[in-house]
């Protein structure tokens, strides 16, 4: 069967195990899985979406997700919209009571904690943000390696790697302006705006009790503080203006009260949060060292089990903008090589040809910072195998931690994580790191994370 059959194939049965496209509420995707919201969840079977070829995994919450892969998903995606005449801008603009209520409902029933909502939150906001980062960020690091092997900064192909690198990162308040706004209910375009509030250069120039204001102060906390505040005074404010005016007055009102508000304290408070995220963390590793690396790479992969772990991206984004390096993300990066290594293990020691062809699909895409495809089609489902590649991460993490390795960007874990080193030398280090992982994931696998008879049902 071709490629593109495939993927029409997964689409029509992924539609139909839905409750078909009329129960689809709202599409949308990530890099390796389909985001969808039913409207009936009664209709919808998962039994049958799980056992559907091609599909890794389903994540059942408020949002379901499907886990195809990478690459696939866009063309599954795609397929889906195709085929069903809805696109996932349409859905998401289709009532903004209606998806409150059906995200709502579904909450409760699920019982979710506050917490885990405030996370998936977060993590709302910076999922469709997560291609243009590491884009952005492997050219970034590439740019790094490159200058620090000695090629001129004067050059202009350098000059344009530069430029395209890091244009993401200086604007990346404007985006995650938009998406807070989008994700409280408010305009984008007026998130944006709040997002500019914190980072355009005209702060510097004001002073406010005795001290120059900060372009870049609270980071993307604050940002995301403004676009939240700029969201619900805009709906506050709409239900006192009459519609004849509300394009002018509503925003205008809302934009100004914003913009107080952010000089004066969502600014300041989000500079406090920044620094208390950032400096608590640089403490627990500085006190915790090999042991706070072996606590937090080996506990990393149950949060991308969730999909919780995009919460994550304005800690990264906070440290690199508090110490220029991050200190954090080589050391979560150790949980998809645990995987890699234990996928390793399994491979050589089963004799399930369907599980064979499952790993042989994953691990190409594991090595390169995919981690989804193993977890959700290899260790997950056998159970034990997890357990032991999240004891591999551990001892990778702890590497890492020992060796303090940092970056200078964010973007994809493994092997080409290795580009966005901050210091040349530690780029080996950075390496040995990631083949401990992928050995010890193996070894304690091998030893005693995976029997022949786990495989029967895969």
């Amino acid at each position: 069967m071709s490629q593109m059959k495939k993927e029409q194939r997964m689409a029509q049965e992924i539609t139909e195990k839905l409750g078909g496209a009329d129960n689809i509420h709202s599409l949308t995707y990530c890099m390796t899985r389909l985001r969808v919201m039913p409207k009936d969840e009664s209709k919808v079977d998962l039994a049958g979406i799980k056992n559907i070829e091609g599909v890794m995994g389903v994540v059942g919450d408020e949002t379901l997700q499907i886990i195809v892969g990478p690459g696939t998903v866009n063309r599954v995606a795609d397929e889906m919209t195709r085929t069903t005449g809805l696109s996932a801008s349409a859905l998401d603009e289709e009532g903004e009571d209606d998806l409150a209520k059906t995200t709502k409902d579904a909450i409760n029933r699920k019982n979710a904690t506050p917490f885990k909502l405030f996370l998936r939150k977060i993590a709302s906001i910076f999922i469709p943000l997560i291609p243009a980062i590491v884009g952005s960020g492997l050219i970034a690091g590439i740019s790094n390696v490159l200058l620090r092997s000695g090629v001129p900064k004067d050059l202009a192909i350098m000059q344009m790697i530069d430029m395209i690198g890091w244009g993401l990162f200086g604007y990346l308040a404007i985006f995650v302006g938009i998406n807070t706004a989008k994700e409280f209910g408010g305009t984008p375009a007026l998130g944006g705006v709040a997002g500019i509030m914190l980072i355009n250069p005209a702060l510097a120039n004001i002073t406010l009790f005795g001290e120059k204001l900060v372009p870049g102060r609270g980071g993307l906390i604050g940002v995301m503080l403004a676009a939240f505040f700029i969201a619900w005074s805009e709906k506050r404010i709409r239900r006192f203006v009459p519609a004849a005016v509300d394009i002018i007055v509503t925003p205008t009102l809302a934009l100004l009260a914003t913009g107080i508000a952010t000089i004066f304290v969502l600014q300041p408070v989000g500079g406090f949060i920044s620094d208390l995220i950032t400096k608590g963390l640089l403490n627990i590793l500085d006190m915790g060292g090999i042991f706070a690396g072996i606590v937090l790479a080996g506990t990393f992969l149950p949060l991308v089990v969730t999909g919780l772990h995009q919460g994550l991206t304005p800690v990264h984004m906070e440290l690199l903008n508090s110490i220029k390096v991050d200190p954090l993300l080589p050391i979560l990066a150790m949980g998809g090589a645990g995987q890699v290594g234990a996928a390793f293990a399994i491979y050589f020691k089963t004799k399930n040809a369907k599980l064979k062809r499952v790993i042989k699909g994953g691990l190409p895409v594991g090595i390169l910072g995919i981690g989804e495809p193993l977890i959700f089609g290899v260790t997950l489902p056998l159970g034990r195998p997890f357990l032991t590649a999240c004891l591999g991460a551990a001892v990778g993490g702890a590497f890492q931690a020992f060796f303090k390795i940092g970056t200078v960007a964010i973007g994809v874990s493994g092997l080409p994580l290795a580009f966005l080193i901050k210091e040349t030398n530690q780029i080996v280090l950075y390496i040995v790191g990631l083949l401990l992982a992928y050995i010890f994931g193996f070894l304690f696998t091998w030893l005693f994370g995976f029997k022949e008879s786990m495989a029967k049902d895969i």
